[in-house]
């Protein structure tokens, strides 16, 4: 029997349903679960119930970087069994892979799936950056050749988890995973057609974010469009122009007087050309409707996660945030593999823990898999082509957090209950594929091409264009540049494309030997980590001019029409929800029926109302609601709402159309109170500082509570001040007419 302790109801379902299949001696099995749903958490009890249980010796947990096995780690140390009440670790040797030496007596080891390669290729050791780069980076032109190792004997694991990989591992890297006598069992949030057709269409369990959503295990998000003129159409240069090139490695600067106008379009933007003014107006545009259209009401930056489309773009962005938002360099920062000083886990652990920093750039070391529990704002500054890899990218906002965690790193937040995609490139609007196949090889950049080169592939269309780069380049370099690199490979560079070319031509003509002959000549190429870095640096950075000319603007900024049609959904919704319900809910039979003057509402039946809107299918929060009437009719909305229960008197009466405008009620209870205090002048009453005090004090106990009586005095805020006692004090006989005349004015 599965103990369900600590177990949601999904992840307990997930695991019934997957030993059902492994009972039945399917070989292959795929768990969906929502990002955010806790599959790690999951697999932590499959492994444990798989070894306590079923007798698996050892299991291998395969991750997409190693960043993510360090996390993965984590969740094993930090797993307390549930019937023994100890840790997994205690309990079993845990071993995550920073080096090629696989540690016999682990029963759970945890790797990438390009190391793994690089142990069975037997390779003493695995360059420690392609072991932090996810296998999308590191994808092969073609499918790998994958030899029996004797060190590492096809028997050597039962069970292999793949915890939400890049889906080239089950395309170009399955003869690695085939690779083991085992069960594979897989876990993801974004399945494709190549997941299903690899684990035989066998899905035992199937979590989708909307599910996840109504269960609560997840949040729900809305998208926000900026659009700028340069962001879409590019810009024009104009000849005569003194204009400053940046090399991007070291970011130094030189300037050249254009002798023809440059025009760029959007794809070169940050790219070829930097156009300063485009990011400033983005960032600008940002931080202008932060708190008033995307964030209403709230004045601390929420955590921000840019995604940057390489280096030097992230470095740009970081420092034009910093500047628009006039804040230093702990407020935001770069976390990336290339990221100096701290390690990127240290700045990643900041990012979630701690106040500082509020804004992250990143370019896709925080893509996949990392957990940030307090992000409320995913922001897209770079397009992505893969509807996988952009619901992975999507999915960093999706977590839950308790409310204390997270007020302890945004203080002026109460529940997190959405996050915003905001969409500075249209990435939301785009038609996206589910496969990017590399025979668009100009596409692919020479970084990309180069690693497969490292991971073995020869395929001779990738050896040509590799050929074609280089060649490309060393018509760019000057001799400083060209001796460096022409020391680190050995040869002059001609002589190393003119090998590559005839290699090339040779293979095609002795297929026989074309594994040979390709081998020989990316020799020098595969085999030299700085070689292939440095071309990589100074490809980069001849390429790069900055366009300090251009004038940006921003042509529109609101809510994508998909996220305005889905507030439009929940208001209308919730009009249906009180017309179906007015006579079955307390609260609602006294404000759709009649003033509540007569029949006084009070606070119990509004938070029996709140209890019904939050059950499913609803899941409604006065915040929620709020936002979708902020969403839909701005103008009308006023002040910021939805924080308080008492502010369904508000939403309900608005939904009715019993006022014009959607005002919080704290806010109203303050006109009102405002309006006596008035009233009370006019007619010569007046009270002393010590009972404005304690009148104030009543004004926001109604405004939460809807209504004040003596008992109340007996508790906080008004017991730290005498309680009753000090009340009649300061207003003797009055005191009970003065509360009837409150309960009154303020609650009308």
């Amino acid at each position: 029997m599965l103990n369900e302790e600590g177990l949601r109801s999904a992840q307990a379902t997930a695991i019934r349903n997957l030993e059902r299949s492994l009972a039945e001696n399917r070989p292959r099995a795929l768990i969906q679960m929502a990002t955010g749903a806790g599959k790690t958490f999951a697999a932590a009890n499959i492994a444990y119930r798989l070894v306590k249980f079923a007798g698996a010796r050892r299991v291998l947990f395969l991750v997409d970087r190693a960043n993510l096995g360090r996390q993965t780690l984590k969740e094993f140390q930090a797993f307390t069994v549930p019937d023994a009440n100890r840790k997994f670790t205690e309990l079993y040797n845990v071993q995550h892979l920073s080096s090629n030496v696989v540690d016999p007596v682990a029963r759970v080891t945890i790797t990438t799936i390009q190391r793994l390669y690089s142990i069975l290729k037997g390779e003493e050791e695995l360059e420690p950056e392609l072991d932090e780069h996810s296998s999308y980076d590191l994808t092969p032109a073609e499918p790998v050749p994958v030899e029996y190792n004797p060190w590492l004997p096809i028997e050597t694991f039962d069970v292999v988890i793949v915890d939400e990989c890049h889906r080239s591992i089950y395309g170009v890297w399955r003869q690695v995973l085939e690779y083991f006598d085992a069960f594979v069992v897989g876990l993801t949030a974004t399945p494709n057609k190549q997941a299903f057709g690899f684990f035989n269409q066998n899905l035992v369990m199937e979590y989708t974010h909307e599910e996840a959503v109504a269960d609560q295990v997840n949040v729900d998000f809305d998208v926000y469009r900026i659009r700028t003129k340069i962001t879409e159409r590019g810009s024009t240069i104009d000849a005569g122009l003194v204009t400053p090139f940046r090399d991007r490695q070291t970011r130094r600067l030189r300037w050249e007087t254009l002798e023809d106008e440059v025009a760029y379009d959007a794809d070169a933007l940050d790219r070829r050309v930097v156009a300063k003014d485009q990011i400033r107006t983005v960032v600008r545009a940002f931080k202008e409707l932060l708190f008033t259209e995307i964030f209403p009401g709230r004045s601390e930056v929420p955590k921000t996660l840019i995604f940057a489309k390489d280096d030097s773009h992230a470095d740009d962005i970081v420092q034009i945030v910093r500047e628009e938002f006039g804040k230093g360099d702990d407020f935001a920062v770069k976390i990336s593999y290339r990221s100096t000083g701290r390690t990127p886990d240290e700045m990643i652990a900041e990012f979630r823990n701690s106040y500082n920093p509020r804004i992250a750039v990143t370019v896709d070391m925080i893509a996949t898999g990392t957990d940030v529990r307090p992000l409320e704002c995913v922001f897209f500054m770079r397009a992505v082509k893969s509807r996988t890899y952009f619901e992975q990218m999507k999915g960093r906002g999706v977590r839950v957090i308790d409310e204390a965690d997270f007020r302890s790193v945004t203080p002026d937040a109460r529940a997190k209950d959405r996050f915003v995609i905001v969409d500075a490139v249209g990435v939301t609007e785009s038609d996206l594929s589910d496969t990017q196949p590399l025979d668009r090889q100009p596409t692919v950049p020479l970084e990309r091409l180069l690693k497969q080169l490292s991971f073995g592939s020869r395929d001779p269309d990738l050896v040509s264009t590799v050929a074609g780069r280089i060649a490309r380049l060393d018509r760019q370099l000057t001799k400083r540049d060209r001796e460096e690199l022409e020391e680190l490979a050995g040869m002059p560079l001609r002589d190393l494309t003119h090998a590559l070319v005839e290699a090339v031509a040779a293979a095609t003509e002795r297929p026989d030997q074309a594994k040979q002959l390709l081998d020989a000549a990316v020799e020098p190429l595969a085999t030299n980590p700085k070689l292939r870095e440095q071309l990589v640096e100074l490809r980069r950075s001849y390429e790069q001019m900055l366009d300090e000319f251009s004038r940006d603007r921003v042509l529109a900024a609101g809510y994508s029409l998909d996220g305005a049609e889905r507030a439009r959904q929940t208001t209308e919704s919730f009009r249906r929800f009180i017309e179906e319900h007015k006579d079955e809910i307390t609260a609602l039979q006294i404000l759709y029926g009649r003033p509540y003057r007569v029949v006084r509402l009070t606070f119990k039946e509004v938070k029996e109302l709140a209890n019904a809107i939050g059950r499913p299918p609803y899941q409604w929060t006065p915040e929620k609601l709020w936002q979708a009437y902020e969403a839909l009719e701005r103008s009308k909305v006023r002040g910021s709402g939805g924080r308080v229960l008492t502010d369904l008197v508000s939403l309900v009466r608005f939904a009715l159309e019993q006022e014009d405008e959607l005002v919080s009620y704290p806010e109203l209870v303050q006109e009102r109170f405002h309006a006596w205090l008035l009233q009370q002048e006019n007619t010569g009453r007046t009270f002393t500082a010590a009972q404005l005090a304690w009148l104030e004090r009543i004004r926001d106990h109604v405004a939460a509570s809807l209504t004040i009586s003596p008992d109340d005095f007996e508790y906080t805020p008004f017991v730290e001040q005498g309680g009753i006692g000090k009340a009649h004090e300061l207003f003797g006989d009055e005191l009970t007419p003065l509360l009837d005349e409150l309960n009154e004015a303020l609650v009308a």
